[in-house]
């Protein structure tokens, strides 16, 4: 399975460097209201596990390049690495549910687009470290959907912020 993880360099290349500069591009932008963010309830708990997973995914993408990594390595880095994650998203997920300011079903909604990434992950380093290499492919999902549901999530909290 060593082969099939060199198969995925070109996308662990474009995937770190796509998260790592997300990464920081939403901690400048968040930097420029971080006084209201911080007062802004749920903002900074979704914005904070947001980064938690671009950070996963740029830690995962990262180890996918070491030369002749193990897999099932990997899976058990991939996996610890979304349960850290999974832990600043049951943080939000937390301060989402007890949010006053929000209807039932949009607090939903916004805890389960926080699991999204951290779900994909998980399930990637389960896989890898069973040997299965369906693991990368549930890793390439777990990537993307970190940063479709950062960008969405950082959006969100920069417009509401300035409401």
């Amino acid at each position: 399975m060593t082969d099939a993880l060199a198969g995925w360099s070109d996308f662990n290349v474009a995937m770190a460097g796509a998260s790592a500069a997300l990464a920081g591009l939403v901690i400048v932008a968040a930097s420029v209201n971080i006084d209201k963010i911080i007062k802004a309830g749920t903002l900074t708990a979704r914005l904070g596990a947001a980064i938690a997973s671009l950070v996963l995914a740029l830690v995962a993408s990262a180890v996918g390049l070491v030369p002749r990594v193990d897999p099932t390595w990997y899976g058990i880095v991939v996996l610890v690495g979304a349960l850290t994650a999974g832990v600043f998203q049951f943080h939000a997920t937390r301060v989402i549910m007890v949010d006053s300011e929000s209807q039932q079903h949009g607090r939903v909604a916004k805890a389960v687009l926080g699991w999204l990434p951290v779900a994909g992950y998980i399930a990637a380093g389960v896989a890898l470290a069973l040997g299965s290499s369906s693991g990368l492919v549930l890793a390439a999902a777990g990537c993307l959907l970190a940063i479709v549901t950062a960008i969405v999530v950082s959006w969100v909290v920069l417009v509401e912020v300035l409401r």
